[in-house]
């Protein structure tokens, strides 16, 4: 137990630069106290002992406004940073190196006793704050959920999830490789390159337009120089790519 308390504390300052001691990770952090309480409700929880274990959870949301049913199954090395608000449902699983913040629901859309009716999260997935993931589907390992998002469908390894309902961005095998290298963390589940799938589609269309148009006034040029008269497009008629995109962006 000792041990594993260790790397929990050796991953929050791993990777929050505001934690600077143990000491202040076990007396200061909600996330590394709710997840200790829940061990202590999972081992009652485990033995039949399924009031005392609900209670626990009670208390711990009370003290750290976290609430994690004893039913869940929490790996190691998970890091609940602030907290405050974070739901995990009884059949949630949430895997080793998770990294879940303020205001996350790991939720249920199925009221069926005994189903499987929370999402699981493989080891390496970062939740951003708000966000809501609904459902008993997977999130791949290393998969990256953007704040706010609400997450009704799987996601694949890698990807990252963004919007409401939560479009899904497939990860660049390249910038996959060049991140692990350079150990990047993504806080709050999102990238500098980690472009909304719309945002990238309605790009797509305006460079459509934009060629189609080029390709109109070279025929337009065509037929005029033929000598068939033909009526003359106002400049200002043009469209401009780069203000378009501009309010896309």
């Amino acid at each position: 137990m000792f041990s594993h308390l260790r790397e929990d504390i050796a991953s929050i300052i791993e990777r929050d630069p505001a934690a600077r001691t143990a000491w202040e990770v076990v007396t200061c952090y909600p996330g590394f106290q709710a997840i200790v309480m829940h061990g202590w409700a999972k081992w009652c929880w485990l033995r039949g002992w399924k009031w005392l274990g609900r209670f626990i959870s009670y208390l711990a949301r009370i003290l750290t406004g976290i609430e994690i049913h004893p039913g869940a199954t929490i790996g190691r090395r998970v890091f609940i940073d602030h907290g405050f608000g974070v739901v995990v449902g009884e059949t949630a699983e949430v895997g080793d190196d998770c990294t879940i913040y303020q205001g996350v629901t790991l939720g249920g859309t199925s009221l069926s006793a005994g189903a499987k009716r929370h999402p699981t999260l493989e080891a390496g997935v970062i939740v951003g704050a708000g966000a809501k993931v609904l459902g008993g589907f997977t999130i791949g390992a290393g998969a990256k959920i953007g704040s706010n998002s609400v997450v009704v469908k799987p996601v694949p390894a890698g990807a990252t999830a963004v919007g409401n309902p939560a479009h899904v961005i497939h990860k660049d095998v390249k910038l996959q490789a060049e991140a692990k290298a350079a150990q990047i963390f993504s806080a709050y589940g999102v990238t500098a390159n980690g472009d909304d799938p719309i945002s990238k589609a309605l790009h797509k269309l305006i460079d459509h337009a934009v060629s189609q148009q080029e390709q109109i006034d070279k025929l337009t040029a065509a037929v005029c120089a033929a000598g068939i008269a033909c009526e003359k497009q106002l400049a200002t008629n043009k469209l401009d790519p780069e203000q378009i995109n501009c309010l896309v962006d």
